[in-house]
């Protein structure tokens, strides 16, 4: 079977923290730390690295959901206003940006994968190995003024991932304000969305993600991980959508006849298995 590659994007969904160690991860050892009232730092660190290896129920989910768009080669990723502007208002947000910081960065096209994860980046500086991911917002109500309201950890988790990917040190989120297409709109107040009278060093607003190996090293824990469990989803869908497998299922839960009730005996008829 195949590895499976998880695209940057997603790696903030596998992230999550989990209420619990996975029961599977649980030796005889990490139940005897667990029933303590005091611990010490090796039992500490030893109830921290199963954790690491420990799923979040959302991160499950999220798998569960791939293995789903894999199965039915369908992919569940929804359009919508606000990411329609984004796609068609790429090019406006990279000039926007260009001219606000001084830069001459085109547009990136090149996908990359290290065996663990795959993306494509925005836009990339080369020399002085700073990347830049362009966030065009919807609005001026969505637009953030201020690098706290740019911290999103689903981002930050991208970002660590391009930054494996392209070798870089630093990778800035850009927020960019641009005018919105007209046939966007719809209810909403224009002035909202028409942004031009607005200085152009006011419609651009970063936020640096600095690299941390140790995160990246926890993010390929999570990934193992994530990918045992997809194949054990996968294998589950298998086990119990064959034919065979539905009509034993059914036969198991009819309940048995209050007496005893001769039936003619019927020939087997042979069914070929399916497998998904």
């Amino acid at each position: 079977m195949r590895e499976i590659l998880f695209r940057c994007s997603s790696i903030g969904k596998l992230m999550t923290e989990p209420v619990s160690i996975d029961p599977s991860l649980v030796t005889d050892e990490i139940a005897e730390i667990q029933a303590k009232k005091k611990r010490t730092d090796e039992e500490k660190a030893i109830l921290a690295d199963a954790k690491s290896k420990t799923l979040s129920e959302g991160a499950k989910t999220y798998i569960r959901e791939l293995v789903a768009q894999e199965i039915f080669g369908v992919d569940f990723e929804v359009s919508s206003k606000p990411m329609e502007k984004g796609i068609r208002c790429e090019g406006e947000s990279i000039a926007l940006l260009n001219r606000v910081r001084g830069l001459s960065l085109v547009k990136n096209t090149e996908r990359r994968q290290n065996g663990l994860i795959t993306g494509e980046c925005d836009l990339y500086n080369a020399p002085i190995r700073l990347g830049h991911d362009l966030k065009t917002s919807w609005s001026i109500g969505t637009f953030p003024i201020v690098v706290a309201d740019c911290k999103d950890s689903i981002y930050e988790w991208q970002m660590r991932g391009y930054m494996q990917l392209w070798d870089a040190q630093r990778w800035s989120v850009d927020y960019a304000l641009v005018n919105t297409p007209d046939d966007l709109i719809g209810y909403e107040p224009p002035a909202m969305h028409f942004v031009d009278h607005i200085p152009e060093h006011h419609r651009i607003t970063s936020w640096v993600v600095e690299r941390d190996m140790e995160k990246e090293a926890a993010m390929a824990v999570k990934i193992a991980a994530a990918r045992i469990y997809y194949v054990q989803v996968l294998e589950e869908f298998d086990r119990t959508h064959r034919i065979g497998a539905a009509v034993a299922a059914s036969a198991a839960s009819t309940p048995p006849p209050a007496s005893p009730i001769q039936v003619p005996e019927v020939p087997a008829i042979a069914v070929e298995e399916l497998v998904f």
